[in-house]
């Protein structure tokens, strides 16, 4: 007799300023494509990728790309409810967008915890490698500590447009324990 399959479902946002490729990543991620045409997310988007996660085991995870307009900023508590971690994004051509990094990361701080009253964990991506780089993203010494100094679990730097360290990250699985549950950050 074939043991039941066993199916998880987690939600994982995508926060970051306007612009900084978001929508692009999970397209890349989710659908393996790239387009670029810019369109802004209004309010919130979604997109789901199925995983098999070993024979048994399926999970769901239900990325939650969420606008980067300031003016959507009191609609994010409804927008996080439930999350189990969370991917902030900025464009390494852009320092503002890093400069906002810690508004993102104290917002989603203050707005949510999991069940056990932790922070989730958070991911920092790096996007736009390919366009080349600030003077920070050429130290990765630098943004070591900055995320240790910021409760980030660490960082990649990303190409929506290449697919760099994309699908590689859908290898590189990060697990943390929460009430005896694994929670996967961006699996297989």
């Amino acid at each position: 007799m074939q043991a039941p399959q066993k199916e998880h479902l987690y939600k994982l946002l995508v926060i970051g300023d306007l612009g900084v490729g978001k929508t692009s990543i999970i397209k890349r991620y989710v659908h393996q494509n790239f387009s670029s045409h810019y369109r802004a997310t209004i309010g919130v988007d979604f997109a789901l990728k199925v995983l098999r996660w070993d024979p048994e085991t399926v999970v769901r995870l239900q990325l939650w790309d969420i606008a980067g307009q300031e003016r959507f900023g009191n609609m994010t508590r409804v927008y996080y409810r439930e999350a189990m971690g969370a991917f902030i994004v900025f464009d390494v051509t852009r320092p503002a967008t890093f400069e906002a990094v810690t508004k993102w990361k104290n917002d989603l701080d203050s707005k949510l915890s999991l069940p056990n009253g932790k922070p989730v964990s958070v991911v920092l991506l790096a996007n736009k490698c390919d366009q080349g780089k600030d003077v920070l993203m050429n130290n990765g010494l630098k943004m070591d500590q900055f995320c240790r100094e910021h409760g980030f679990v660490g960082w990649f730097e990303t190409s929506a447009k290449m697919g760099q360290l994309i699908q590689q990250m859908g290898q590189l699985t990060t697990r943390e324990k929460c009430n005896d549950e694994s929670i996967f950050f961006w699996g297989g």
